[in-house]
């Protein structure tokens, strides 16, 4: 089922996919990452002046990573602001997304917290670097195939 967002998005000849709608109704559409920065600022100018939320996931072990974005069109006296949801999603190998900082500089450190969890380079951001996880830390903590370094060995080696 096609929601309005995407049958605007077809309209003008935007590339995408629908995943359809979640519990709250809310339409889900999937972006290439090629084509995501330029999606995403034509979808501040269309309205979506507000990033809710980013967050990242592992979607299998050894299989693709997800972006979300949560957006939404804050509209003076609108009861209810319309929102959709964004996916992209990238390969395990060398997950690179176009970062939307420089369209909605709410998702400083959200990205940041994607990269440092998951591994995912937000192209252009401008502070991509570790935000929970000290700068020697190796690896990515929330792949669902990461192998947590045993801490009782790294005690007794010191």
């Amino acid at each position: 089922m096609q929601g309005r967002l995407s049958a605007w998005l077809v309209k003008h000849g935007l590339i995408h996919r629908s995943l359809g709608f979640d519990y709250q109704g809310i339409e889900t559409l999937q972006i290439k990452p090629e084509d995501w920065h330029s999606i995403a600022v034509i979808l501040y100018v269309y309205g979506y002046n507000y990033l809710r939320s980013q967050c990242a996931y592992d979607v299998a072990p050894g299989g693709l990573l997800a972006s979300v974005y949560h957006l939404t069109r804050i509209e003076y006296g609108v009861d209810q602001p319309e929102e959709v949801c964004i996916k992209v999603f990238a390969p395990r190998r060398n997950p690179r997304i176009p970062s939307v900082f420089w369209v909605w500089k709410s998702v400083d450190f959200q990205e940041r917290e994607s990269y440092d969890m998951l591994g995912i380079s937000y192209d252009t951001h401008p502070r991509l670097k570790r935000i929970l996880m000290p700068e020697s830390w190796v690896g990515w903590p929330l792949r669902k195939d990461y192998i947590a370094p045993n801490f009782y060995e790294i005690q007794d080696a010191h």
